[in-house]
């Protein structure tokens, strides 16, 4: 199962438990991102080996260079990104970081992790909330009340607060637009998304090199269950089975970057999502997680530093080639736009030390990144929920994440959180802004549906455009102790719980 951790960005399972999926190809001749290796100098044999980034210039003869000074370093390539100049690296020298940074044309250098290459223990931490057969009995009997529902929509309270439902009957989306789920893999052998599925956009980009043989995307376990649950709120099918998506017309595919042993998601896995998306016409990706094992990375630090330049140009190059990135703002109600946040959960796949960090210093990878659209959530009362992140300036745009604290439906399940898609054809409740990103994204491929040229820049400006904002709260005192949970600034065009307001899917196809 996928190493959970209770501050992770990812979806909040039940019981309690915050969240599955943990912290989270590209082939060389499809990016010009050809694989070379070179030979490691000897070293101490029974030294653990780290895994590194490398950035330098974007030159042929520098690269070649590098590649060189990475090998008297002890150093061996995985992969080398040429488009980017980004390198991904294994090494067993301990001091390889400093020796490669002093080298001619790298420009920064940097482990991805703080624990070595090795099989790591997973931790397990509650369950999804499954829809028993009786529980799907209660809502298809709910759902016939309403015609050309889905089975199991009358569970889906989210579908309805951004009118996706009634959206789907005016323009389902287009099968020319495919969403990416860079995650924990994606089923595509459930009924509900095998319809829309594509797997020539699919890969396994673990180790930082995209494999993207028969079914490399799939989850490796029923417990890596986050991406098939993401998957299927961008993109069910109304095929008269299930549940529906947002944009249930438009095609999804799947690429895995959580660790098959820790279940974190890796730097060097993030570059290869992001890369692999672009050369293969991913529209718009969809990024439900943080990047490991920071969560956030402070430009002060060698290897923090290096991390944030890697994954930045990697999904900078996917925007120049057309590729919109849909990012969850975070689960730990952290102000994005303060002065000062704790952050006593780094480095999580060793020892975590507390520290201050400024959040305009140091970045929550990928959702802090230019260009990057980043998605607070919200309850089916449209207010934000309690875990979620925010802060005005930082935010873009809110959507259903779910709220079963505080935010009940009146549904057949009366549960707050978001119904969607698991492995072998089942189907559960989850909450975070795990699942608000992908309502941003699926109405992201309903705008891209209509406007097939938009630009990234410009599908988030419709994104940003098309959205409700219900304004800052008199209060949010959420659990009535008399103290303010979280504060909102700003005013009813855009403030720091809803950036531009919560997306619209009717608007979107309207």
């Amino acid at each position: 199962m996928a190493h959970l951790r209770s501050r992770r960005r990812l979806a909040l399972a039940v019981p309690v438990a915050l969240s599955l999926t943990a912290s989270l190809g590209f082939l060389p001749a499809a990016a010009s991102a050809a694989e070379r290796t070179a030979p490691a100098v000897e070293r101490a044999t029974d030294a653990p080996a780290l895994a590194y980034v490398v950035n330098t210039e974007v030159d042929r003869r520098m690269i070649a260079s590098v590649e060189k000074a990475i090998a008297a370093a002890g150093g061996t390539v995985v992969v080398t990104y040429d488009r980017i100049g980004v390198i991904v690296v294994h090494s067993a020298n301990p001091d390889f970081g400093k020796e490669i940074r002093k080298a001619r044309g790298v420009q920064s250098a940097g482990a991805t992790r703080t624990a070595p290459l090795t099989r790591a223990g997973t931790t397990d931490v509650g369950a999804a909330d499954y829809v028993t057969a009786a529980e799907a009995a209660r809502t298809r009997a709910a759902s016939a009340k309403t015609p050309g529902s889905e089975p199991l929509e009358a569970d889906q309270w989210d579908l309805r607060a951004i009118g996706a439902d009634r959206a789907a009957r005016i323009n389902p989306g287009s099968s020319k637009v495919t969403v990416a789920v860079i995650d924990t893999g994606v089923d595509d052998t459930h009924p509900d998304l095998a319809p829309n599925f594509s797997a020539a956009q699919s890969a396994n980009c673990v180790g930082g090199k995209a494999d993207t043989s028969e079914g490399a995307w799939r989850p490796y376990t029923d417990d890596d269950y986050h991406g098939t649950h993401v998957a299927g709120e961008i993109a069910a099918a109304r095929n008269g089975i299930g549940v529906a998506g947002v944009a249930p017309g438009v095609k999804v595919s799947g690429i895995k970057v959580s660790d098959p042993d820790s279940g974190l998601f890796y730097p060097e896995n993030v570059v290869c999502a992001f890369v692999f998306a672009a050369d293969h016409g991913v529209e718009i990706t969809n990024n439900s997680y943080y990047v490991d094992p920071w969560l956030y990375n402070c430009k002060d630090d060698p290897d923090q530093k290096a991390i944030l330049d890697a994954v930045n140009r990697a999904q900078l190059y996917a925007q120049r080639k057309g590729t919109l990135h849909v990012a969850s703002a975070g689960n730990s109600n952290h102000d994005l736009a303060s002065d000062a946040i704790e952050d006593a959960t780094s480095p999580n796949d060793t020892t975590p030390v507390t520290r201050t960090i400024d959040p305009s210093e140091c970045l929550d990878l990928p959702t802090q990144l230019p260009g990057v659209v980043t998605v607070s959530a919200t309850g089916v009362h449209n207010l934000k929920s309690y875990y979620s992140t925010y802060g005005k300036g930082v935010v873009d745009v809110a959507a259903p994440g779910g709220d079963r604290r505080y935010q009940l439906p009146d549904t057949p399940s009366k549960d707050g959180r978001i119904l969607s898609t698991m492995p072998n054809g089942q189907y559960a409740f989850l909450q975070g802004t795990s699942m608000a990103s992908p309502h941003a994204a699926g109405v992201a491929a309903l705008l891209k549906s209509k406007h097939p040229w938009a630009s990234p820049a410009a599908l988030q400006a419709m994104l940003k455009a098309q959205a409700d904002n219900p304004g800052c709260p008199e209060s949010y005192d959420q659990d009535g102790d008399g103290v303010q949970d979280a504060t909102c600034e700003g005013g009813s065009r855009v403030n720091g719980f809803y950036g531009f307001g919560v997306v619209n899917a009717l608007r979107a196809v309207k």
